[in-house]
């Protein structure tokens, strides 16, 4: 062969161990051997023309797609395959050949430019053997997690199933027991009405007796305060001397509006001065009782204010304290005077309500008023259980629909969360509250459960809502162990489960590495 067709002979065992002789153009894949025939003409990957084929690895670029040129720099766009025995194969860049740095660890890509490049696939294979075997082995003891989770889901979903089932049973027996609670609270709250309607009525009536005695009472004292000279009988001059019965308020009674209101009649006896006193009761001031002194202003100048120039605004901080020292200053005076009655301040009289409180109810009454509260109780406390019930399989129902994966191996991360702590945060992610599953791109459609999707978070200052995509891999333990944030706002988690295991090969990996050359 000449040095231009730059042909290897590659040597390696096949599996029953007979040494076989390959041979192909430097930087050209055992897969693509077939197209480089040694002897015969060369037609460029891309069809677009045909050679000799001693110009391939001529160090001249023929081809558009420079299929013709694998093991050497002459094409841009050309790509060398570095065969790597003992480790994996790999593509570099044409460009990249003989350019003093060692890229293939066979150093297969530096056979002309006097660069001193060590062997490396051998050492590099070992070590990737190394960190397969040790995932191969997560890997087989995560599937035997994910199957006892897929027999617990199992079990657990058929649990859950009956309880549900039994819990319908018991909510249709509850609906009847609080529908039968409810008509025994309608009969008992019946009676218990009527009694108090009863009860009201007899006190209205005997409130209604008091203030009638009272009235009279009042009326007899005023017609004895009216009668000045004691004749039995109250006159026109008489009832004039009471200026707070003034009819249009306009600071003077007349004989006129006296007369009016005694009804025509110079002067009335007893048994007819019921009839005026119903005109006159609610202005009229009993000369037993002192009259109101008219409430006492603070003068001007004894109000405290802030001086402030015309331009400028108060002090609201002077204002607020100084009305909490004149709120504190009339605390101290009202307790000084505690044993005076305060010469502004007229003393409330009691009201009717304060002077005849309701009597209790009569023992009949309130033995139907107890037995309507019990029936409440009971009514309540059954409604309260039924609402119990029904959350509870609706809860329950909830957590059935969810979408746990093909083998509900996801079920044991339902209602829990899973933290992860950093120098500056703490992460937390808790799978199903909000979450999608997602699918990436080019990924089919049984992949699905790799990735989750929480969306419409809160939203970031003058950004768009936060979002993460929760990546999952085979792991023995269910841990968030990394974030990130390739995107403001969008977070990345890497999060491991033995739900995403799938079932090892049953092949060991090739002492060898990978055998394509």
């Amino acid at each position: 062969m000449t040095c231009l067709h730059l042909l290897l002979t590659l040597v390696f065992a096949v599996s029953l161990g007979t040494p076989v002789e390959i041979q192909r153009p430097r930087g050209v894949p055992l897969t693509k051997k077939q197209f480089y025939e040694e002897g015969k003409p060369f037609t460029c990957l891309d069809g677009s023309r045909t050679i000799p084929f001693d110009r391939v690895n001529d160090d001249y670029c023929d081809c558009k797609d420079g299929s013709d040129e694998p093991g050497t720099a002459a094409c841009p766009n050309g790509s060398f395959h570095c065969t790597n025995a003992g480790y994996r194969p790999m593509f570099i860049p044409s460009s990249r050949i003989n350019d003093g740095i060692c890229d293939c660890c066979d150093t297969t890509d530096e056979y002309n430019s006097g660069a001193k490049c060590e062997n490396t696939c051998k050492e590099l294979g070992r070590k990737e053997r190394e960190v397969l075997q040790k995932m191969a082995e997560i890997t087989k003891e995560g599937f035997l997690l994910k199957q006892q989770l897929i027999e617990e889901a199992k079990k657990g979903r058929e649990e859950k199933q009956g309880k549900v089932t039994d819990m319908q049973e018991n909510k249709k027996q509850l609906e009847e027991k609080v529908e039968a609670l409810r008509t025994v609270k309608e009969a008992a709250e019946q009676p218990e009405k009527e009694a108090k309607e009863r009860h009201l009525k007899a006190w209205e009536e005997q409130k209604a007796a008091i203030r009638l005695e009272k009235d009279k009472a009042k009326m007899a004292e005023a017609f004895l305060e009216l009668d000045d000279n004691s004749d039995g009988f109250v006159s026109v001059s008489e009832l004039q001397s009471h200026a707070e019965l003034d009819p249009d308020a306009d600071g003077t009674l007349t004989e006129t509006e006296v007369q009016g209101l005694m009804g025509g009649a110079a002067q009335v006896d007893t048994s007819t001065f019921e009839s005026v006193w119903t005109n006159i009761k609610d202005k009229y001031h009993s000369e037993s009782q002192p009259e109101e002194p008219a409430p006492v202003e603070t003068p001007p100048d004894e109000v405290k204010e802030p001086a402030v120039d015309n331009d400028s605004e108060p002090y609201p901080e002077d204002d607020i304290s100084e009305e909490d020292d004149e709120d504190e200053d009339d605390k101290d005076d009202y307790h000084e005077d505690d044993d005076k009655a305060p010469p502004t301040v007229k003393t409330p009289e009691k009201s009717h309500e304060d002077e005849e409180a309701m009597p209790p109810y009569d023992p009949d009454t309130q033995a139907l008023i107890e037995a309507a509260q019990k029936a409440r109780d009971d009514f309540e406390d059954s409604e309260k259980a039924l609402r119990v019930m029904d959350d509870q399989i609706r809860n329950i129902e909830k957590e059935l629909s969810f979408d746990f994966g093909p083998d509900a191996e996801f079920t044991y991360m339902y209602s829990q969360c899973y933290e992860l702590s950093t120098s500056e945060y703490i992460y937390r992610l808790c799978p199903f509250n909000r979450a999608l599953w997602g699918r990436e791109k080019n990924r089919p459609e049984n992949n699905k459960y790799l990735v989750m999707k929480y969306e419409h978070g809160t939203g970031c200052w003058q950004g768009p809502n936060r979002s993460t995509t929760v990546k999952l891999t085979c792991g023995k333990e269910t841990v968030v162990t990394s974030t990130s944030e390739p995107s403001r706002c969008e977070y990345l988690m890497e999060f491991t489960t033995p739900a995403v295991c799938q079932e090892p090969a049953n092949t060991e990996p090739s002492p060898h590495g990978h055998e394509e050359l």
